[in-house]
């Protein structure tokens, strides 16, 4: 199959997601992976998110992002709130009491190229962005109906998140495992 890519960014499908996640040798990089794909923030917002864990609503299942959780000059929203997945709430306070630290974005691009190539993956167009553009595109595929909360959750205007992730090429087989992690999203 070939690789989704939008705007040079990789977007996984499901089971290159898990052939990817497989290849990680360390637990709390897997930890990682799966907080920056089931949150989809940005890779600052990410970095920022470790070291501020009263960000996270523990009741409410969200995660509030203030304005200096971004450093992105043209973001259309200042702040918000992201909302999580069954899966997203069951691994963000994994994140938060994992010891070590977030890798910068650079060194986890390198990790996500060498993980891809050993998981037998093209490491064409694998990014720090790669998960963010994977999960608005997977929820968006799983909840066409909420485009413009997704979309706000993101970050991302409506028109953005119709321009870059409708209409992808995901199988009706894909679409039901992408369920699988969507599921509980709001």
């Amino acid at each position: 199959m070939k690789p989704i890519l939008k705007s040079g960014v990789r977007i996984l499908r499901p089971q290159e997601y898990e052939a990817l996640r497989d290849a990680v040798p360390k637990i709390h990089h897997q930890i990682i992976l799966d907080t920056a794909l089931l949150t989809g923030m940005r890779w600052v917002e990410i970095e920022r998110f470790y070291a501020h864990a009263e960000w996270y609503d523990t009741k409410g299942g969200y995660i509030y992002l203030p304005p200096e959780a971004s450093q992105k000059r043209k973001r259309k929203m200042k702040e918000r709130y992201v909302y999580l997945s069954s899966r997203g709430k069951a691994i963000v306070p994994l994140f938060l009491k994992m010891e070590g630290k977030v890798p910068s974005r650079i060194t986890w691009n390198e990790n996500l190229k060498r993980w891809a190539e050993r998981a037998g993956l093209d490491p064409v167009g694998l990014s720090a962005k790669s998960t963010r553009k994977t999960w608005e595109s997977w929820l968006v595929a799983t909840y066409p109906d909420r485009v413009l909360l997704i979309a706000m959750s993101q970050g991302h205007t409506e028109m953005t998140a119709m321009q870059h992730y409708l209409n992808l090429p995901f199988s009706s087989e894909e679409r039901l495992h992408i369920r699988e992690y969507t599921g509980g999203w709001m």
